[in-house]
């Protein structure tokens, strides 16, 4: 890819903060320099359900340099949930340390604030707590199962009558299909430097909506949201895990009141297990008719889940199956388990990622029982209006995903009958998959400021949106540079801080429309009122300069909001592509090695294709990554994570990749926002693990419907019915 220095959208010019990041001057939440701040670390419960009947402060008091120890016993009274189980979402309350009762392996239960991290590090160590156990806790999925319950009415949806249209069907599929609970692991820890001072919060942290997480701590204290200021001017990642505000913040706060100094705490690895969220373990079961000539006729997508005993949160995995394809009888449900596990919440495309692998596994199945190439099957189910939600698609260019992209990657050679590419002792098979997303766009405000230095302009943007990687600093600075009409240099971008104008955060894929048409707005604002005072035409073209000059002014300021349309309300709006994979198997091993993946992307005008390639590159390893290795596994008798480090939680690493050839369609939904705008953050990993699951079996015979697809499950596995090797 060529990159470019040139201003505007469209170019896919190098990031602009990158300097700041190969410098080390891009400063994360732990990296503020804060005068007097102290170290608190989080003490972690050792059982998965009971009651704490003693604690022994006694030898960590001792040591050097300690602060203070919170427990339950002088815990600051917080804010506790109306409701018992109530749903969580991005701002909602985190209370901690309030009660002796313990719900999962790992919860917090104390607190040591002390001069140095050595030192509160070691001395959370000698902190000694007695439990009373309960022998029985809640923590065997199969054993949950007589526990299930419906979340909500929501949670379930049917249109037509499926059982008559299964029973319309020439040919039926119906399989189960299993995702194991995963964890987001972003290079950056959660973390925090948080400071109470009169009545006044002052917290760095890595969060994904600075906004939330002032509601959610202004929530938890009982205190002003004007009073709290939160400020994540970089984040490094956050998946997901960085959506909600977990609790370390509000120990950290907490401590920070009690001892009138600033308190930085960070999130161990091992804690990035069992106190950051996690994707929930799913169990669907896919049923899918359908006529000789591919013609559907019914779908079904059950989902089987888990939440902790304490808190509801539902991955909506049948989401895909209830708009992806010209289905008339539809069923979808949901089913959630209470058990003594914390609280999983969303990671990327949460939903999407797996039901996807369900429901495109599935289809490639009825294909194989059809006898139909997989691309034309899906190709003659396609739909422009979503069922679902009964509207038009704004756009919908799936088909053309399917075709371009089975035109790059050579479909034609893919042979149907498994196991007949051969290369030596590697088995060659081709797989594909059809991906959708939503795309959300949320109302933004924006302020730009001018100011006149000789015969320069000099902008700086504000705005409470986050960059966690994605590139949003840069895109932002893109659209300002495009519509003031003034070189990318002379922009200076600013976000993270909860006392700029409020946005949607970064997360669900609603970050780049939403804060590039914010932006637009308030840019075009600026130049309009600064025309309208000098009687000048919209329509007239005066350089920035100028028009400062011409209003006399050296400084000039302006805000401008966005929100979706009327059109957009009555559109269904989605990014939509499609994913080819070949794959080797070795045939006596069950070793397998991704070769090659196209992934193309039909996602709205692309802002910067670098960044944007950048995503769905990480999109498509993390794809990869829940096929070949992801999982975390619980003890069965204890209810701790016995993953709990990148020493046995394995992660893709460059030799695990393939080659990526990466296709943008020329898009710009104008339905969807002023500038076309779509989500892709979350498309990339959509349906990229089962591309990879059909690839094994026209590779092998073999279908492979739990992840992760490992070799020893492939040796152990046998032919599905009718192939022949």
């Amino acid at each position: 890819m060529k990159t470019s220095n040139e201003s505007g959208v469209g170019n896919a010019i190098n990031r602009v903060e990158g300097h700041l990041k190969v410098m080390g001057k891009a400063k994360y939440a732990s990296e503020f320099p804060v005068p007097n701040k102290v170290y608190g670390q989080g003490i972690n419960s050792t059982i998965a359900k009971g009651e704490i009947i003693g604690i022994d402060t006694s030898a960590a008091e001792k040591v050097k340099g300690v602060l203070k120890i919170i427990t339950y016993k002088n815990a600051e009274k917080l804010k506790g949930y109306d409701q018992e189980m109530p749903f969580i979402s991005t701002d909602t309350i985190a209370p901690v340390l309030q009660s002796n009762k313990v719900h999962y392996f790992g919860e917090y239960v104390g607190f040591v604030v002390a001069e140095t991290f050595e030192q509160a590090q070691y001395a959370a160590r000698l902190v000694k707590f007695e439990y009373k156990e309960d022998p029985k806790p809640t923590i065997n999925f199969d054993k949950s199962r007589n526990k299930a319950f419906k979340p909500s009415e929501k949670s379930d949806y049917s249109r037509g009558d499926f059982k008559k249209g299964m029973s319309e069907a020439d040919e039926v599929v119906k399989q189960t299909y299993n995702t194991p609970i995963e964890h987001h692991h972003p290079m950056e820890l959660h973390a925090t430097i948080a400071s109470w001072n009169n009545g006044k919060v002052l917290v760095y942290a890595s969060q994904q909506i600075v906004e939330d997480a002032s509601i959610a701590i202004s929530g938890t204290f009982q205190i002003p949201n004007e009073d709290v200021r939160v400020i994540a001017a970089f984040v490094g990642g956050g998946f997901g895990s960085k959506l909600n505000l977990d609790r370390h913040v509000i120990m950290a706060l907490m401590a920070s009141k009690m001892i009138g100094k600033p308190v930085q705490a960070t999130v161990t690895r091992h804690q990035m297990f069992t106190n950051t969220n996690m994707r929930q373990q799913n169990e669907q079961i896919m049923s899918i008719g359908a006529k000789r000539d591919g013609t559907l006729t019914a779908l079904s997508h059950e989902t089987l889940s888990h939440t902790s005993i304490k808190e509801i949160f539902q991955e909506p995995c049948g989401m895909v199956s209830k708009m992806l394809y010209n289905v008339p009888n539809n069923l979808v449900t949901a089913r959630l388990m209470p058990m003594n596990l914390q609280a999983p919440f969303a990671m990327r495309a949460p939903g999407e990622a797996t039901g996807s692998f369900a429901l495109e596994s599935a289809m490639d199945e009825m294909a194989w029982k059809l006898k139909m190439d997989p691309v034309e099957f899906r190709i003659k189910n396609d739909t422009q209006h979503d069922l679902h939600a009964n509207k038009p698609f704004s756009s919908r260019l799936l088909v053309e995903c399917l075709r371009i992209g089975a035109d790059k990657f050579g479909w034609e050679n893919r042979k149907s009958e498994p196991g007949t590419n051969k290369n030596g002792n590697w088995l060659i098979g081709y797989g594909v998959s059809a991906a959708s997303r939503n795309s959300p766009y949320k109302k933004t405000y924006a302020k730009v400021i001018l100011k006149l230095e000789k015969d320069k302009v000099n902008v700086t943007i504000q705005m409470d949106a986050t960059d966690i990687g994605t590139g949003s600093y840069t895109i932002i600075a893109q659209t300002a540079s495009e519509y003031l009409r003034i070189p990318i240099d002379q922009i200076t971008v600013e976000l993270g801080d909860s006392d700029f104008p409020p946005t949607p955060g970064s997360g669900g894929s609603w970050g780049a429309a939403s804060f590039c048409n914010g932006v637009q707005s308030a840019c075009e604002n600026a130049v309009s009122k600064l025309k309208k005072n000098r009687n000048i035409k919209n329509s007239e073209e005066v350089a920035l300069a100028d028009l400062l000059k011409r209003n006399q002014l050296t400084s000039f300021e302006a805000e401008g909001m966005a929100e979706p349309s009327d059109a957009f309300s009555k559109h269904s709006v989605f990014s939509f592509g499609a994913n080819f994979a070949e794959v080797w198997v070795d045939k006596d091993t069950g070793m397998y090695k991704i070769k090659r993946m196209v992934n193309v992307a039909s996602a709205g005008k692309i802002l910067n294709p670098k960044t944007a390639y950048g995503q769905i590159i990480g999109g498509i390893t993390m794809g990869a990554g829940m096929v070949i290795a992801e999982q975390s596994k619980i003890e069965p008798n204890f209810g701790n994570f016995i993953t709990r480090s990148f020493a046995d939680y394995h992660v893709p690493v460059n030799l695990d990749m393939a080659n990526v050839d990466v296709i943008f369609l020329p898009e710009e939904d104008k339905i969807a926002n002023k500038m076309g705008i779509k989500g892709i953050g979350e498309l990339g990993i959509t349906s990229v693990a089962a591309s990879i699951a059909n690839a094994i079996f026209n590779a092998t015979g073999k279908r492979m419907r739990d992840l992760p697809i490992t070799p020893e499950k492939l040796i152990e596995a046998g032919l599905e019915p009718g192939v022949k090797i």
